[in-house]
């Protein structure tokens, strides 16, 4: 075993030794002449020196090799990636890029470049990856294009304007990730992206373009991730005619309306599917509703109802649910604790009466629940049966139990939750004792309602609570001097797994902006805070406490 092991200690050593030696080799090669040209023209374009790189007239720029962000190629010498990512580069893109034309990698990401790309980079036979996300580059696309190697390319969070090229994919059929997002672009998509088999990611989000989802895209044999969001699309009819590969597809917050196609059974990979924030209407298609591969369904904000119906023995992937801002109605479905994978649910802003159901006792998996803005009653019975969730960590039950009670049921305890928000229901009582146990507590909103008493002392004593709201409330006597040294209130310092973290929370008022509502869509962007603001307390802190 011994020599074995100094065998391979002897072959680590060699092969580490082998390697810097090819890495010393390549990093002392001679510049050719032409990618020393193509540098100069780059270094030109650039409105300040870029650190690592030398004057292209000096005896180093014989070295190019060397410089920051430069890869050649050990045998032939020439320059084959050009990766200044992050760099805070300014300037234009020189059309000199045409003399690096052995290049096969290039990222320019997260600088702040401008003006229209070069024609020529749109000809450099070698290129493989190209990554210019996140500059402020603008201007139309070449119609020609000709990538012959190109596999990945990422033009995303620019200002390019005009039609999206159909170049991409007529001579550049090996590419595999394709993202154009938040530009300008409008139109179509191209017809002739249905040539790209090997597509895998396609994201045109945040631009102008409208129209029909083409059909063509769900007949992509390679293609994975689909994301179409915040556009203008105005139908998506035609998917489904062949079955899809998709895992992911998000076609949220377009202008898509009519009811939301019944295609699910076609596909069978599929675990995210997201279409908030449209006009659909109807029912949930029963093959949505009866899903083996959907893990994340969001169809909030929009027009749907009927009934809430899931099949949870087929349906064993699913872990977050949102349904919320629609016209669903009657009562919350019990059979929800079936889904035993489900952790979010979202229902708020429907019209959903009566109570929490007794089956939710035996919801383990619960941890993110939201019924906000509904109409439902009997808080003291809800509360009981959700104490008995032993992984809920959120709850959000805000404009509910109208004029209701708080329960002050001391033997209440809800061992896991982090964030409490019971606002804005008129609800009477005072602060009772059985929150002193949650000792996990985070986030506790208690605001704009009717509650009585005295503020209690045992919730200064919270060391992770980092947002307190009391206030619009009836509640006197003095402040708790422990309270305004709440541990994470000062030291600001927050730690909140978030359970569903594009669940939409609630909307405070914004008194500063004339009465506009704030709507947080983390629990984490909500800012530190202690309001105790119209209120009846006493004490010289009292005018200090409130935003």
């Amino acid at each position: 075993m011994v020599a074995l092991m100094e065998i391979w200690t002897l072959i680590i050593v060699l092969y580490v030794s082998l390697q810097s030696q090819i890495l010393v080799v390549s990093q002392n090669l001679t510049c050719n002449s032409n990618d020393l040209r193509g540098l100069k023209g780059f270094m030109d374009g650039m409105e300040s020196p870029i650190d690592g790189w030398w004057p292209a007239n000096s005896s180093s720029s014989l070295l190019c090799c060397n410089w920051v962000g430069i890869t050649c190629d050990s045998s032939s010498g020439r320059i084959v990636g050009l990766q200044l990512q992050s760099k805070r580069l300014t300037g234009n893109f020189s059309d000199l890029i045409s003399n690096l034309d052995q290049l096969r990698t290039l990222n320019l990401s997260h600088n702040f470049l401008k003006g229209p790309l070069p024609v020529s980079l749109f000809h450099l036979a070698h290129l493989e990856v190209v990554d210019l996300s996140s500059n402020k580059f603008d201007g139309v696309l070449p119609v020609s294009i000709n990538l012959p190697a190109l596999q990945v390319l990422d033009i995303s969070d620019n200002a390019f304007r005009g039609l999206i090229p159909a170049g991409f994919c007529v001579n550049s059929t090996r590419i595999r990730l394709l993202r154009v997002a938040v530009n300008y672009f409008h139109g179509s998509i191209p017809s002739e992206f249905g040539n790209c088999p090997l597509l895998e990611h396609l994201c045109v989000a945040s631009n102008y373009l409208s129209g029909e989802i083409p059909e063509f895209l769900f007949r992509l044999p390679s293609l994975r991730e689909l994301t179409l969001q915040d556009n203008r699309f105005d139908s998506f009819t035609g998917i489904g005619n062949s079955t899809s590969r998709l895992n992911r597809l998000d076609v949220s917050t377009n202008r898509l309306i009519g009811n939301v196609p019944d295609v699910f059974g076609k596909f069978p990979n599929l675990n995210y599917f997201s279409a908030h924030s449209n006009d659909l209407s109807g029912e949930i298609p029963p093959s949505l509703l009866n899903s083996r591969s959907i893990s994340y369904l969001n169809l909030r904000n929009n027009s749907l109802g009927g009934s809430i119906d899931f099949n949870c023995s087929v349906m064993v992937n699913l872990t977050s649910l949102d349904l919320g801002t629609n016209n669903f109605a009657g009562t919350i479905p019990d059979h929800l604790p079936s889904c035993r994978k489900l952790k979010a649910i979202n229902l708020a802003r429907n019209r959903l009466v009566g109570q929490i159901p007794e089956t939710f006792k035996d919801f383990r998996s619960l941890s993110y629940l939201s019924l906000s803005n509904c109409s439902l009653n009997n808080l003291s019975t809800s509360l009981r049966i959700l104490q008995h969730c032993p992984n809920l960590t959120v709850l959000v039950l805000t404009m509910n139990f109208h004029t209701e009670e708080l329960p002050s049921d001391d033997e209440m305890q809800f061992k896991a939750l982090k964030a409490l928000v019971i606002a804005n229901c008129g609800i009477t009582g005072g602060i009772p004792l059985w929150l002193n146990g949650l000792t996990e507590l985070q986030l506790l909103d208690l605001s704009w309602n009717r509650l009585t008493g005295s503020i209690p002392a045992y919730l200064g004593d919270f060391k992770s609570l980092f947002y307190l709201d009391l206030s619009n409330n009836s509640l006197s006597g003095g402040i708790p001097k422990n309270l305004t040294q709440l541990p994470s209130l000062i030291s600001r310092e927050i730690s909140l797994e978030e359970p569903a973290p594009d669940f939409p929370f609630f909307k405070k008022p914004n008194t500063i902006d004339r009465g506009l509502r704030l709507q947080y869509n983390q629990i984490m962007s909500f800012p530190p805070s202690l309001d105790l603001s119209s209120n009846f307390l006493t004490g010289r802190s009292c005018r200090s406490l409130g935003t």
